[in-house]
């Protein structure tokens, strides 16, 4: 019997992988509060753009605004809830979608940062799952009803880790990745903690940076001071993981312990991390000139960020654990900064001594 899905945020990455699946032949509904989106998906449908022409698609798909929600209450129950908002939306998403779950339903957390605990304030760790969306698909939403891509697909590069908080790979856990390869290559992951923090480490040393810089991915990386930044950065938090536990995996094309040593000074691991950041990254996605991390996006569409809960997330779980995260407390403060008209996006922001 197929499985009836729901889709809560259809901005980016909610709105892509909403369509692939719809695309793929699978019962999904987009929810989205922004009206000219919706609107848009109603009338013409999601115009998808990727990098090469296989990519690019027009679908259409079954949208409904936060307001017509209630109408689900007349159809047949959700049996997989996406949630795909930003991480300070989320408990009352949850909320929103939990009564209109089948007996067997199940929430995915599908966003940045670290929810599942939010999640399962509402539903229950039995319900709860996570989707870790890497950092090869890069997407953004740059006008109502239409998504572009900025990597390119690879088969040897997995978008998508389907995960239980309970390590165990479970028959619902690789029936949501074998739902989602109709997007990108999927896998069910017995690594959910040591995934999502890895992803986190990715953001971390990426996300704010250009908020706080007003940079794109290549800029920032080919910028000499500012790259050094984005080292510190994802050696503190590599740093931080490993003390809370976590088996991390490569932090993009970066292993987690050479990133930490080039951190800490370490010459020929300094060498090996400026060399794969310069060239775009050994074993990563071709990304395209336009592509902005996603909380550029929200500093450009002057929305909230999730500075708080990514960096700001990642030096109060050093504190914790007894792990200073200097560098990761000088972005959080950054971005805040800019988020409220006090400075303006450039570099300089975040060469300031953490």
């Amino acid at each position: 019997m197929s499985k009836r899905i729901a889709v809560v945020g259809a901005g980016a990455v909610g709105g892509y992988v909403g369509t692939h699946l719809a695309a793929g032949g699978h019962d999904v509904t987009l929810i989205d509060p922004w009206p000219a989106h919706v609107d848009r998906l109603k009338s013409h449908g999601m115009e998808i753009f990727g990098m090469t022409p296989e990519e690019r698609m027009t679908v259409k798909v079954n949208a409904m605004h936060l307001t017509e929600v209630q109408n689900l209450a007349k159809q047949k129950p959700i049996d997989i809830a996406f949630i795909s908002v930003k991480s300070y939306d989320t408990v009352w998403a949850t909320m929103m979608i939990r009564q209109y779950l089948s007996a067997s339903g199940c929430v995915v957390s599908m966003q940045n940062c670290i929810n599942e605990e939010r999640v399962a304030g509402v539903v229950g760790w039995g319900r709860t799952l996570g989707c870790i969306v890497t950092g090869g698909v890069g997407v953004d939403l740059y006008e109502p009803g239409h998504i572009r891509r900025g990597y390119a697909k690879r088969a040897d590069i997995t978008s998508f880790y389907i995960g239980e908080p309970s390590g165990k790979i479970t028959k619902r856990s690789e029936e949501i990745a074998d739902i989602m390869s109709c997007v990108d290559a999927s896998k069910a992951t017995d690594n959910l903690w040591g995934e999502r923090w890895t992803k986190l480490c990715v953001n971390g040393m990426r996300n704010g940076v250009s908020a706080a810089t007003g940079m794109g991915g290549n800029a920032r990386d080919q910028h000499d001071a500012v790259r050094r930044i984005c080292i510190q950065l994802g050696g503190e938090s590599v740093r931080v993981g490993q003390a809370l536990g976590y088996k991390l995996g490569k932090v993009g094309a970066l292993p987690p312990e050479t990133l930490a040593k080039a951190m800490e000074g370490d010459r020929a691991a300094y060498a090996e991390m400026e060399k794969l950041l310069v060239s775009g990254g050994a074993g990563q996605a071709e990304r395209s000139d336009y592509q902005r991390p996603s909380m550029a996006q929200d500093m450009e569409k002057q929305r909230r960020t999730e500075i708080e809960f990514m960096n700001g997330f990642i030096a109060s779980e050093g504190a914790r654990v007894g792990v200073r995260a200097p560098t990761h407390e000088m972005l959080t403060r950054q971005v805040l900064r800019v988020e409220r008209g006090e400075i303006p996006a450039r570099p300089e922001n975040v060469l300031v001594n953490s």
